[in-house]
């Protein structure tokens, strides 16, 4: 077990062998998961096999982290980054930037985002930290990473204007 310190708080970070979810609990019974974050435990639990990938380790890492920053982002920013995914929606953009996006976007129904379903909310939550993790990672190409170009760069914009130029507590 490590600690982290973000933002003067401390969060436990615990590397765990064969890591399985499911119901937002760890569960021997539910699919393979690389990592799981209780933010009100304030505790990120790796799988012990991303340690042999130090590339994958930070992009998982990264973010798990940004989880703590959704947040506490802020309706307005949050809302922002939504608007930009709803962007995305209607001009029948492809394609995610992580794999826990790409299949909460497959599974959203055309009202989702009007209604601000909590499959909506849910989604747009997995993208901003898919999203961190791809810009700050720093980890080259991952087969992950579908999303176009021009809706990248759209994202980088909005991540340099509304997140990396201010300080987002975690």
């Amino acid at each position: 077990m490590a600690i982290l310190c973000l933002a003067g708080e401390a969060i436990r970070v615990e590397f765990r062998r064969d890591l399985r979810a499911r119901r937002g609990q760890l569960d021997p019974r539910g699919p393979e998961v690389h990592a799981a974050t209780f933010l009100r435990r304030r505790l990120m639990i790796l799988d012990s096999a991303l340690e042999q990938d130090s590339n994958e380790l930070a992009r998982i890492f990264i973010h798990e982290v940004f989880h703590f920053t959704w947040t506490r982002l802020g309706n307005p920013l949050r809302r922002s980054f939504e608007n930009i995914l709803e962007l995305e929606l209607n001009s029948r953009a492809r394609g995610e930037l992580g794999w826990s996006s790409e299949y909460r976007k497959k599974l959203l129904a055309l009202e989702d985002p009007t209604q601000r379903t909590r499959k909506w909310r849910e989604y747009c939550c997995e993208s901003f930290c898919d999203t961190a993790a791809f810009l700050l990672a720093e980890c080259g190409d991952n087969a992950e990473f579908t999303l176009s170009q021009r809706h990248r760069e759209r994202r980088r914009a909005w991540f340099r204007a509304s997140v990396l130029r201010q300080s987002i507590p975690v």
